[in-house]
């Protein structure tokens, strides 16, 4: 295992969507692996490294609101953008306000997590320099500044997250939640080993006393 961080994600609202719901958005009960990773990597990524998600902790009790947003229909054409990159000089562009559609939503909100992490090298991306000390004290700096490369967020753009460096696990906020529950099957994350078919993977949940532990969970998908 490579070196660890612990960090504390908070924000008023988080919409992780269930990719089972195609028309209005549902969220998991609580952050998906694959959004963690995306909360750290806004903060600090290389292609030398890879970050993995040890464990979350849910501090806060689950609780659900619904909103309505304006969302685009449609996406942009990436065959489009392809002839375009080739020399084409086709136009290449998304009319929100003829594409526009208002959708219900299904948010989280007053979420608080605390999100347990290390990183790996990754070797055919490594160079001589890219050593474990090297890109755990970058992380830990940029932390403690609270430097990022893009806004950190809670599945979507509009829902912002507050990240602080947690120094010492010891002093993470005991969970509101008690027992054991059962989550059902969660997104992990998405396979990229063949760029040209993408396999999500998922994995079963459970939470026990608020934290789900992701080192020993099999992986489907």
């Amino acid at each position: 295992m490579g070196f660890g961080i612990t960090i504390r994600v908070q924000g008023p609202y988080a919409l992780f969507t269930r990719p089972e719901m195609k028309v209005e958005r549902v969220s998991y009960d609580v952050i998906t692996p694959s959004a963690a990773r995306g909360i750290i990597e806004a903060v600090y990524w290389k292609p030398a490294i890879r970050w993995v998600i040890d464990k979350i902790h849910v501090l806060n009790e689950i609780k659900y609101t619904n909103i309505r947003r304006n969302e685009v229909s449609e996406k942009a054409s990436t065959q489009i953008a392809k002839r375009i990159m080739n020399g084409a000089n086709d136009p290449f562009y998304l009319s929100a306000n003829d594409n526009r559609q208002q959708r219900a939503s299904m948010v989280l909100k007053d979420v608080d997590y605390c999100i347990e992490a290390h990183f790996e090298i990754v070797q055919e991306n490594a160079g001589p320099e890219d050593t474990v000390e090297k890109h755990y004290n970058i992380v830990l700096r940029r932390l403690k500044k609270g430097q990022y490369f893009n806004p950190p967020c809670l599945g979507t753009r509009e829902f912002g997250a507050t990240v602080e460096l947690v120094e010492d696990t010891r002093t993470i906020p005991p969970s509101s939640l008690t027992g054991s529950k059962d989550l059902g099957w969660m997104l992990y994350d998405l396979d990229f080993s063949d760029p040209e078919d993408i396999r999500p993977r998922f994995f079963k949940a459970e939470m026990i006393n608020g934290v789900i532990d992701l080192t020993t969970v099999g992986l489907v998908g």
